[in-house]
């Protein structure tokens, strides 16, 4: 069932910033609702209204909307006018396909002074003898009815004739009055009828379900044997028939014949939603749970995983191991092995402002860092490769002087590495004069050097 709410209200309302106090225009046709109720309160401004093609069985709670101007009420489940005498600047009334008997229910507008146009077209009222004449009368202030104008000679004439169709109208309403009756006993008879057979059905499905629990007790465990592995098969047949049996009766219920009443068109609602709420159900036993993804073995080793298929910043959430990493995105995991250890304190993650990647930066453990060293693949020595060796050491030649073909000095070799001791630790070298020297002459009366 469709109610009138305020959240309702304010979905409808973004022309006027969601704002139902001050709201002028409101539109809340095709909404399923079954009563008018709370608009005279929020809204109290309205001077357009859109009501049509709802379940609504009478009109009310708008009588305190002075200002309202047009109200469509059209495809509705209405049966009299009524409680409009508030509604002092209505000008347009649409009344179009309801359930319309009382034609005499009309006079209720003879305070609307400013209703210029009603549409009643479509209503059982329509097609009594007399009815243009008998609401021509009296109305006197209406201009057009049904979208025909109506004339000044039209008018004298129905006002002359009005005791006379009066009579008539009434005669007729009573017979419509008395077989209205009729159809609401034999549609209150059927619901019954429909919900007893429920209650037998219900009733039958849950003996059904105790016979299956008292045979499953006398089968065999699962050790013992393996055939009954076959239950979600039966239970996806089960589903299958039931399915079946709900299209059988689908297709019997509309195509069973049945009058056009207010009744009529509740059973129609009902038997919809109840198709919804089974087709829900049906799509819910539909749905495989997806077992949990495995990120890590038994035996402690991570896997490499890639599940997700979104990258949103927010739902990004990175976590560096010093083995793998992962990165979860919206619950789903992605996951690397890394092929060294790597320190998780000094690692951060980053994404691209220009290309959207997200990029982790991860240090390794005792990693060095060494400039203009690259360790070389062993590449099997061919005819071409050796020439492209040849020319590469050729250019690499170029780049690496000989140390002794240097005409420049080595700076970086100016100051030979030697271990310097402490000056009042070092010894001086003995000098010790040979006896070959020219110059050298023993004096016995010197003392040796020590």
């Amino acid at each position: 069932m469709g109610r009138i709410t305020e959240d309702l209200i304010r979905r409808n309302a973004e022309h006027n910033d969601c704002v139902i106090f001050s709201l002028e225009e409101l539109s809340l046709h095709q909404q399923e609702i079954e009563r008018l109720e709370h608009i005279d309160k929020w809204c109290r401004d309205l001077k357009i209204l859109y009501l049509q093609n709802n379940l609504i069985g009478k009109i009310e709670n708008v009588s305190k909307l002075k200002k309202l101007e047009y109200l469509n009420l059209a495809l509705n489940n209405i049966e009299k006018i009524e409680n409009l005498e508030g509604c002092e600047g209505l000008t347009k009334l649409d009344l179009t396909v309801n359930f319309i008997g009382e034609l005499s229910s009309v006079k209720t507008l003879q305070g609307n002074i400013h209703l210029k146009e009603l549409f009643l077209m479509g209503n059982p009222c329509a097609d009594f003898d007399g009815y243009r004449q008998f609401v021509v009368a009296t109305l006197q202030q209406l201009k057009w009815l049904d979208g025909k104008e109506i004339e000044r000679s039209e008018r004298i004439q129905a006002l002359q004739n009005l005791p006379v169709v009066e009579q008539r109208i009434r005669e007729q309403e009573k017979a419509y009055c008395l077989k209205r009756a009729k159809d609401k006993e034999e549609a209150q008879r059927k619901l019954e009828e429909e919900e007893s057979k429920g209650e037998m059905g219900r009733s039958h499905t849950g003996s059904g379900g105790h016979w299956h629990a008292d045979l499953s007790a006398t089968l065999p465990s699962f050790e013992e044997s393996k055939d009954y592995i076959q239950a979600p098969e039966i239970e996806e047949g089960q589903c299958k028939g039931k399915e079946f049996d709900d299209r059988e009766d689908d297709l019997e219920f509309w195509n069973k014949p049945s009058l056009y009443t207010p009744e009529s068109r509740l059973e129609t609602l009902r038997h919809m939603e109840k198709q919804r709420r089974d087709q829900e159900r049906l799509s819910e036993k539909k749905k495989k749970v997806k077992p949990p993804r495995m990120l890590v073995t038994e035996d402690g080793r991570a896997l490499n995983v890639n599940e997700p298929k979104y990258m949103d910043t927010s739902l990004i959430d990175v976590d560096v191991q010093p083995t793998y990493v992962r990165v979860m995105v919206k619950g789903k995991p992605f996951q690397l092995i890394l092929p060294a250890e790597v320190k998780p304190d000094s690692s951060f993650a980053k994404r691209s402002q220009t290309t959207g990647h997200l990029v982790v930066c991860m240090p390794k453990v005792g990693e060095v860092i060494i400039g203009c060293q690259r360790t070389s693949k062993p590449v099997k020595s061919t005819p071409d490769s050796s020439k492209e060796q040849t020319s590469k050491s050729q250019q690499m030649e170029r780049l690496e002087v000989d140390p002794s073909k240097r005409s420049i000095p080595d700076v970086a070799n100016i100051v030979q590495e030697k271990k310097h001791m402490p000056r009042r630790v070092c010894a001086e070298p003995k000098i010790i004069p040979s006896e070959e020297d020219p110059d050298f002459e023993d004096n016995p009366e010197v003392p040796p050097l020590i």
